[in-house]
Order: C-alpha cells, then sequence, then structure tokens
C-alpha cells in the first residue's frame, strides 16, 4: 500500500465502519478549526430536532448582535439575515452548511441558549460527553479567539457522530446552492 503524505500540519483518517485510524499526523495538536466549529453549533442543533423540541419550520429571530457580527457588515461568511427578522430553522441549517453563515450561528446559539456565550458552555459541554478531549469553543461560529481550539481527532469524533446521530439531516451536507 501506498503511504499517505499530506502538506498539512494536522491530519487524521479513520475507517468510518470500525473507527479504526489509518493515518494520523498531530491528531491530537488543538489547532484553530475556523468555520469546522459550526459543525459543533449544528450538532447541537440536530439534537434539539431530534429530541422534538424543534421543527424544522419553527422560526428564530435574528437579533441585531446576530446580523452586526455575523452580518455583511462583518466581512466575513453571511446569510445576509435581516435584523429582528425571522428565519425557519431549516434555512438556517441550509445557511450554516452550505454558506458558513456566521449570521446564522449566531442566530441559532442565541436562540437554543439565549447568549452565545451560554451557547459556547453547551457546546464545551457537549464535547466532553462526546469524547472530545481537546476542543474548547469560545462561541458558535469559529471566529478567531485565542482559547477557541480543536483537534482533527475531535473533528473526526463530530463529524462521525454527526452522520451516525442524525442520518436524516445529513443530507444538507450534499446540497451545492441555496438561496433565500
Amino acid at each position: 500500500a501506498k503511504a499517505v503524505e499530506t502538506i498539512a500540519r494536522e491530519a487524521i483518517m479513520i475507517d468510518m465502519d470500525t473507527g479504526t485510524s489509518l493515518f494520523e499526523k498531530r491528531a491530537d495538536e488543538m489547532m484553530s478549526p475556523a468555520s469546522m466549529s459550526k459543525l459543533m453549533t449544528l450538532y447541537l442543533l440536530f439534537q434539539e430536532l431530534k429530541e422534538g423540541d424543534l421543527k424544522l419550520d419553527d422560526q428564530f429571530l435574528v437579533s441585531e448582535r446576530a446580523w452586526r457580527l455575523g452580518g455583511a457588515k462583518s466581512g466575513s461568511s453571511t446569510m445576509f439575515l435581516k435584523p429582528q427578522k425571522s428565519v425557519k430553522i431549516v434555512d438556517l441549517i441550509r445557511g450554516i452548511v452550505i454558506q458558513s453563515g456566521n449570521d446564522a450561528c449566531i442566530v441559532v446559539a442565541e436562540n437554543l441558549a439565549e447568549t452565545e456565550t451560554l451557547f459556547a458552555e453547551a457546546m464545551n459541554k457537549k464535547a466532553v460527553e462526546l469524547g472530545m478531549l481537546n476542543s474548547v469553543f469560545k462561541n458558535s461560529t469559529g471566529w478567531p479567539h485565542p482559547e477557541h481550539k480543536m483537534s482533527s481527532r475531535d473533528l473526526t469524533i463530530l463529524s462521525k457522530r454527526i452522520i451516525t446521530d442524525f442520518p436524516e439531516y445529513y443530507f444538507y451536507f450534499k446540497e451545492k446552492y441555496f438561496f433565500l
């Protein structure tokens, strides 16, 4: 078999069926995950949907804060949500997955936990429950923060759990386009 090589500083490749690691390169080193953090935001949202606490057609209100920090003015990836408007959860999911919308993540965080800070605490709690030993979340978006870190192993754990725990929502990750 050919050896795996990558220029990536950190990497891991696993067999999805067995969880066996096929390749590792600094897999437990904590790194700035940027938008990969959004996977935990989605995990918590999918959990609420699966438990029946929410429905895809339910709507969340866009706060002024979500608009300012994650909207067009932020210069970051956005859904271009309007403040004080409501948006369906299904649209927020597509906005996060397809458009990497920071505004959508903040809207989810604020509507599930009142504040993004409280939501980050819930993200950290869930990370521990999932066995993610090298992750610290400070926000719902992955926006730069010196303490906001994840390892590639933890990203693998989270990705696998999204696929296995929420197969009914996995199809969103194959969609390429979304317009609100």
